[in-house]
C-alpha cells in the first residue's frame, strides 16, 4: 500500500511491522472450549487437547475416523506391510482408522472386530465381538477367506479406574493378539500392536522374538509424547 508521493518525489512504502508471538502451528493463540457446561475437567482437558491436536485436525479434514491413522501410514510407510494383494485381520477396529488405512492402501480382503459397533467400510468385514471369545478367531478367518499376512491391533480395554486392574487387562489383551497371530499368519507374515512401556512388554517381546525374525518396538510421531504407547512390529513370521 502507497502514501501519496511528496512533491517532486517517488511513492514512499507504508512500513508494516510483522505480527509476533503465536504458536508453531500458527499465529494465532491455541483454541479453547466455548463452553464447560455439564462436562468435568479431565472432559474439558481431552477436548481442549483434540482441537488444538495437529493430528487430529489432519485426521478430520482427511476424512479419517480417528487420528491413529496416522500412527499405522507412519508404521506401514517404514515396514511396507498393506500390500493390495495382502490378507488383514485388524483387531480393536472402531471406529475404523486403521481399516480405512488399509483399504487406502489397496487391501481388498480384511476383517475387523471389535466390542463397539463400527460403521460399514466395504469392502471389509467388521464383526461386533469379544475378541477372546473362543468362536471369534475361527470366525474372522473364515470371513477372510484364508490365513492373514498381516495382523494388526490398536485394541485396548475398557479401562475401569483401578490402576493395577486397568494394567493387567492392557497386557491380557496385549498377549491374547500376540498368540492370535502367532496362531494365524502364514509363514513370513507380520503382526503390528500397540503395547505399553514396562517390564510386561518386554516378556511379550521376548515371545514374539521366539516366531519372529526381526522384532522391533516404535513410537510413532503420530503418539503423544507424554503416553508410554508405543508399537510393536514383528515381521518374517517363522512358522509354528
Amino acid at each position: 500500500m502507497s502514501e501519496a508521493p511528496p512533491p517532486g518525489g517517488p511513492p514512499r512504502k507504508r512500513m508494516v511491522k510483522p505480527p509476533t508471538g503465536g504458536t508453531e502451528a500458527g499465529r494465532a493463540k491455541p483454541a479453547r472450549l466455548k463452553t464447560a457446561w455439564k462436562r468435568t475437567p479431565s472432559q474439558q482437558a481431552w477436548l481442549t487437547r483434540q482441537i488444538n491436536d495437529p493430528f487430529a485436525t489432519a485426521a478430520r479434514a482427511h476424512g479419517y475416523r480417528s487420528r491413529a491413522a496416522y500412527k499405522l501410514t507412519e508404521l506401514d510407510d517404514k515396514f511396507r506391510l498393506l500390500k493390495p494383494n495382502a490378507r488383514v485381520v485388524d483387531l480393536g477396529a472402531a471406529p475404523g482408522g486403521w481399516t480405512q488405512v488399509a483399504i487406502e492402501r489397496g487391501v481388498t480382503h480384511i476383517v475387523g472386530v471389535d466390542l463397539l459397533p463400527v460403521d460399514p467400510l466395504p469392502p471389509a468385514q467388521i464383526l461386533m465381538m469379544d475378541f477372546t471369545d473362543p468362536e471369534c478367531g475361527p470366525e474372522l478367518i473364515r470371513l477372510l477367506g484364508g490365513a492373514p499376512d498381516v495382523v494388526i491391533s490398536d485394541i485396548a480395554p475398557n479401562t475401569v479406574g483401578h490402576r493395577q486392574t486397568d494394567h493387567l487387562r492392557i497386557v491380557g489383551l496385549i498377549e491374547a493378539a500376540a498368540d492370535f497371530a502367532v496362531e494365524v499368519l502364514v509363514p513370513g507374515g507380520a503382526f503390528i500392536a500397540k503395547a505399553f512401556q514396562g517390564g510386561e512388554t518386554a516378556e511379550v517381546i521376548a515371545q514374539l522374538k521366539r516366531h519372529f525374525a526381526d522384532v522391533r518396538t516404535v513410537k510413532p510421531k503420530a503418539s503423544r509424547t507424554d503416553s508410554s504407547e508405543l508399537y510393536l512390529v514383528a515381521l518374517k513370521f517363522k512358522g509354528r
